[in-house]
C-alpha cells in the first residue's frame, strides 16, 4: 500500500511554532528591535538595521530552477529545506524569500511557503494578508492614480495629455476583465472619460521600487521619478510633479521594513516583497537581503520561476543596482520535470523513462550554461520524488558533473532539514573551494537594443529579436530621454526559454518578439514585454479558490 502523505497545510497547521522573539534571539536580536504582528510575525526595526550595518557580510547563495512545468520543481521548498539543513549542521543561516501574491494563491499555482516538511510558517498568514505589505503597495499605487485623475479634473495645470497616461491602477488578484477598462463615465463631475488599465500588484512599479530601495530616502527619490504620463509637448510628468510622493511614502512607511518569520524547524526567515519574475524583476527586497547578510554567515535566497527569468534578473538587475555579489547558485530540477520537457505526458511521469530524460535534460543543460556565463559556481540539485529511480538519478548526476557542476540529491519535502544535509554540505564545499567572479552579462553603457539582444540570444538561445513598430519607437524615445543606461527587465512567459509557452526543452531557431517597451524610471529599469505575456493574469477554469474554505472552528482548509 502506498504511503499516505499529509498535505502542506496539514503539516503547517500541526507545526509547533516558537514565539518569534525566541527565533530572533538565535540571531541576537532583542525584543526592542522587533515590531510585532501577533505572536509569530514581526518586522525588523530601522534602529536594528543601523545597529548591525557594520557587521561583516555572510555568504550569499541564490536558489533558482529550470523552467516550471505542471510536474513541479520545488524551488522555494528547496530554499527552505536548505536553510533548515544549514541549521542541522549548526551553521548560522537565514532564508530570504518573497511574499506570495493572492493572484496565484487563488488561481492555479497555489501559495509560496515551500512544501512538505520544508515550509515557512505561519503558512496561512503568509499566503493571505501577512503583515499588510501588499495592501500598502496597492494603496500607494492607486493613490497616485487618483491624484493623477484628480489633477486633470481640477484644471490640468501640468497640461497632461489624457491620450498619453501610462500609469495603471493595480489589484493583487488575477482579474482579466480589468486589463482594459474605461473610467470617468457618468457626469462632468465624475472625471474625464478615458481608457485605463490594471496590473496585478506584484507587477506594479511600486512593488519594484519597494524591493530595490535601500531606505526611506531612496524610496522617496524613486517614487518621485515615476513617470505617470506625458504632457502635450511630449515631456514626462512624474509623481513628484503631482506632489504625490509624501503621501505615498506614508502608506509605505511600515511596508519597507523586512518581515521575520520561521521555518518548521525554527530557522529564521526574512520574507519581504514579492515581484513576479515573468513580468517584474522577481526577487525579494534589497533591504531584506542586505540585512540578512549582516545577520548570518549564510544567506539563502531565491528568484522567481526559471533561471532564464528569476536568476537573470537577480544578476542583471538586483545585484547590479544593489552592488550584491552572489557566492554560489543552486539550480533545482526534478526528474519528472525533465521527462516532461522530453515529451512525456503528465499522467505517465511516474514511470522510468531514460530516453525521455535524455531528451528533456537539454533544458537543464541550457540553464547550467546560462548560470556559468555569470562566473558563479553552480550546484545542481534534484528535488526527489518517490517515483524517481536510481538509474534516473545516476544519469542526471553524471550529466551535471560532466559539465563542471556539483550535484546533490534533495529530499527536504519528505524529511525537512535532514533531507537537505547532502545538498548543504555540497554548497558549503563549493563556497569554500570555488571562487565567485560574478559579473552581469551586459554593461551599463550598451544600448537598450543590444542589452535586449544579449539576454535574448545568450540566455534564451534566440537567433534574433523582432520589434513591433510601437516598441521600436518607444526604445528610441526612452534612449533620447536619457534612460539608455538602465538594465532591461524582460517580461516573458515562464514555461519556455522562448516567448512561445509550447516550446519545451531547449528550443532553437526562434525569434523573441517584443511588442511593448516602457521605462520604470523609479525602479530603475526598462520593461520589455515579449510574446503574449500579460501584466494582469486571469483565473483558470477551476481556480484553487474553489477548494479553499474555513471550517466551523475557524480553521482554513484547502490552501496549498
Amino acid at each position: 500500500m502506498a504511503k499516505q502523505y499529509k498535505s502542506d497545510i496539514e503539516i503547517a497547521q500541526e507545526a509547533i511554532m516558537a514565539p518569534i522573539k525566541e527565533v530572533a534571539e538565535k540571531l541576537n536580536i532583542c525584543e526592542d528591535d522587533l515590531e510585532f504582528y501577533g505572536k509569530y510575525k514581526a518586522k525588523l526595526s530601522d534602529e536594528y538595521a543601523k545597529k548591525i550595518e557594520n557587521n561583516k557580510d555572510g555568504k550569499l547563495v541564490l536558489v533558482t530552477a529550470i523552467n516550471p512545468t505542471p510536474a513541479g520543481e520545488g524551488k522555494t521548498t528547496t530554499t527552505v529545506g536548505l536553510g533548515q539543513a544549514f541549521g542541522k549542521l549548526n551553521k548560522k543561516a537565514i532564508i530570504a524569500l518573497r511574499e506570495p501574491s493572492l493572484g496565484p494563491c487563488f488561481g492555479i499555482k497555489g501559495g509560496a511557503a515551500g512544501g512538505g516538511y520544508a515550509q515557512v510558517v505561519p503558512m496561512e498568514d503568509l499566503n493571505l494578508h501577512f503583515t499588510g505589505d501588499f495592501h500598502a503597495i496597492t494603496s500607494a499605487n492607486n493613490l497616485l492614480a487618483a491624484i493623477l485623475d484628480n489633477h486633470i479634473q481640477q484644471g490640468n495645470e501640468l497640461g497632461i495629455d489624457t491620450r498619453q497616461i501610462i500609469w495603471k491602477r493595480c489589484l493583487d488578484m488575477n482579474d482579466r476583465v480589468l486589463r482594459n477598462v474605461v473610467v470617468g463615465l457618468g457626469s462632468k463631475m465624475d472625471g474625464y472619460v478615458r481608457e485605463d488599465h490594471f496590473v496585478i500588484t506584484v507587477a506594479s512599479e511600486i512593488m519594484a521600487i519597494l524591493c530595490l530601495a535601500n531606505d526611506m530616502k531612496d524610496l522617496k527619490e524613486r517614487l518621485g521619478r515615476i513617470i505617470v504620463a506625458y504632457d502635450f509637448k511630449g515631456e514626462p510628468v512624474t509623481a513628484k510633479d503631482l506632489n504625490a510622493v509624501g503621501a505615498m511614502a506614508a502608506l509605505l512607511k511600515d511596508a519597507i521594513k523586512p518581515n521575520l518569520i520561521q521555518t518548521l524547524e525554527h530557522t529564521p526567515a526574512l520574507v519581504h516583497g514579492g515581484p513576479f519574475a515573468n513580468i517584474a524583476h522577481g526577487c525579494n527586497s534589497v533591504r531584506a537581503t542586505k540585512l540578512a547578510l549582516k545577520m548570518a554567515d549564510y544567506v539563502i535566497t531565491e528568484a522567481g520561476f526559471g533561471a532564464d527569468l528569476g536568476a537573470e534578473k537577480f544578476f542583471d538587475i538586483k545585484c547590479r543596482i544593489a552592488g550584491l555579489k552572489p557566492d554560489a547558485v543552486v539550480l533545482v530540477a526534478t526528474v519528472r520535470a525533465l521527462k516532461y520537457n522530453g515529451g512525456v505526458a503528465k499522467a505517465d511521469l511516474n514511470e522510468e523513462n531514460l530516453e525521455a530524460l535524455e531528451k528533456g535534460i537539454v533544458n537543464l543543460e541550457k540553464h547550467i550554461e546560462n548560470l556559468q556565463q555569470y562566473n558563479v559556481p553552480v550546484v545542481v540539485t534534484l528535488n526527489s520524488f518517490v517515483t524517481d529511480t536510481e538509474a534516473e538519478y545516476a544519469f542526471v548526476k553524471k550529466f551535471c558533473e560532466d559539465r563542471g557542476c556539483e550535484f546533490a540529491l534533495s529530499e527536504v519535502w519528505e524529511h525537512g532539514g535532514d533531507g537537505g544535509i547532502d545538498l548543504a554540505n555540497k554548497v558549503i564545499e563549493t563556497l569554500e573551494t570555488k571562487e565567485s567572479n560574478f559579473k552581469p552579462i551586459y554593461e551599463d553603457d550598451m544600448s537598450l537594443e543590444d542589452k535586449i539582444k544579449t539576454v535574448a540570444t545568450k540566455i534564451y538561445g534566440a537567433k534574433d529579436v523582432v520589434y513591433s513598430p510601437a516598441a521600436k519607437k518607444a526604445l528610441e524615445k526612452i534612449t533620447d530621454m536619457g534612460f539608455g543606461n538602465l538594465p532591461v527587465c524582460m517580461a516573458k512567459n515562464q514555461y519556455s526559454l522562448s516567448d512561445d509557452a509550447s516550446l519545451l526543452g531547449r528550443p532553437t531557431d526562434f525569434d523573441i518578439n517584443v511588442r511593448e517597451v516602457y521605462v520604470s524610471a523609479g525602479a530603475g529599469f526598462v520593461v520589455v514585454i515579449t510574446g503574449a505575456i500579460m501584466t494582469m493574469p486571469g483565473l483558470p477554469k477551476k481556480p484553487a479558490a474553489f477548494g479553499i474554505d474555513v471550517n466551523d472552528d475557524g480553521v482554513i482548509e484547502g490552501l496549498f
